[in-house]
């Protein structure tokens, strides 16, 4: 996507030599994810992969930048009941820099994706970096009640807003706060009527096909594993018209549910989605690209939009404050 002529290139993080890096002002790294995913084995460092943050941390400690910025999943706080994160942030810590993290998600940047990642922002001072991640209150819809029927289980919300609190004994059919109606007949007929109202109208799902009546939305629907209804999926698969996507992987099927018929996303559509132009797109799959390496690079970038707000941020806390770090470094080395 970009012309790199005349810069440093390293195919193995493990095998660069620091001593012939030039100093630059700016570390930005994503470490491997899958050790601390939910989605993983969820190893943590006793996964090669979890052990690359180490590699970053001795680039951090030779050459000592103005910054860095890390990304990786929310699954990296509670990894090992957050003793991989804390040996992290320690680790930091001692290279003398001073760190924050949020969590912070896709959606609120300007993308249709639901895609929660943790930012990690250090600065070599004393002064913290808090204010390059203060993005303000994160993106809530409001929970709206369309009928009030008494009893949790029998009240009916708007899908337009969040869902009501999610507690240990819910999931399935049967959970108690909220129903979804889903024609789950083979090959439902479409009507331009509505079929003959029956007493069993409010039963919920039936085996006897054609027995009720539903709406067909015409806009089109996130969908997500269509191909995999036996696979344990955590949350739903179909989304509403107008939701957010979801998170864009390397190993989900992403699709769109449009007047009762399922498609694929297109590769151009989940770089759209991470926030890429279509010019950047067509670049690399000029290159005659698969379409699962196309997947795949979309799958493992870092949303464009949250990175460079990030960016943005960083660089008015760099003009506020970039002169202290110059001080410190001064009196470091003049003792």
């Amino acid at each position: 996507m970009y012309d790199t002529k005349g810069e440093d290139f390293y195919s193995d993080i493990t095998k660069i030599n620091t001593e012939n890096l030039k100093d630059f002002d700016l570390l930005v790294g994503g470490f491997p994810c899958q050790p601390f995913s939910n989605a993983g084995r969820r190893l943590s460092f006793a996964d090669p992969r979890g052990t690359l943050f180490f590699e970053l941390a001795r680039i951090l400690e030779a050459k000592r930048p103005r910054y860095f910025i890390f990304e990786n999943v929310p699954g990296l706080l509670s990894a090992q009941e957050g003793y991989c994160f804390a040996k992290i942030i320690d680790t930091l810590c001692e290279l003398g820099y001073s760190v924050c993290w949020r969590v912070l998600d896709s959606k609120n940047f300007g993308v249709r994706q639901s895609r929660r990642r943790v930012f990690i922002v250090g600065y070599f001072g004393e002064r913290s970096p808090l204010e390059i991640l203060a993005f303000g209150t994160q993106y809530k819809k409001d929970l709206r009640l369309l009928i009030n029927g008494g009893s949790q289980g029998r009240r009916v919300y708007l899908t337009s807003g969040d869902a009501v609190t999610q507690c240990s004994g819910d999931g399935g059919v049967s959970s108690k706060t909220g129903l979804y109606f889903i024609d789950q007949n083979p090959d439902p007929a479409i009507t331009d009527t509505a079929r003959c109202i029956t007493a069993r109208q409010d039963s919920g799902v039936s085996n006897h096909r054609g027995e009720h009546s539903a709406v067909l939305v015409e806009e089109p629907q996130p969908i997500i594993n269509p191909f995999k209804e036996t696979t344990w999926q955590n949350g739903r698969r179909i989304k509403d018209p107008g939701e957010p996507m979801f998170t864009i992987t390397v190993t989900d099927r992403h699709g769109i549910v449009h007047c009762g018929r399922i498609r694929r996303l297109m590769p151009i559509e989940c770089w759209r989605l991470q926030g890429f132009t279509d010019e950047q797109f067509h670049k690399v799959a000029a290159l005659g690209m698969s379409d699962a390496q196309l997947y795949k690079q979309a799958g493992n970038a870092v949303t464009t939009k949250v990175i460079e707000a990030i960016g943005r941020r960083l660089k008015e806390f760099d003009e506020k404050y970039g002169r202290e770090i110059d001080t410190v470094a001064w009196d470091k080395e003049n003792g």
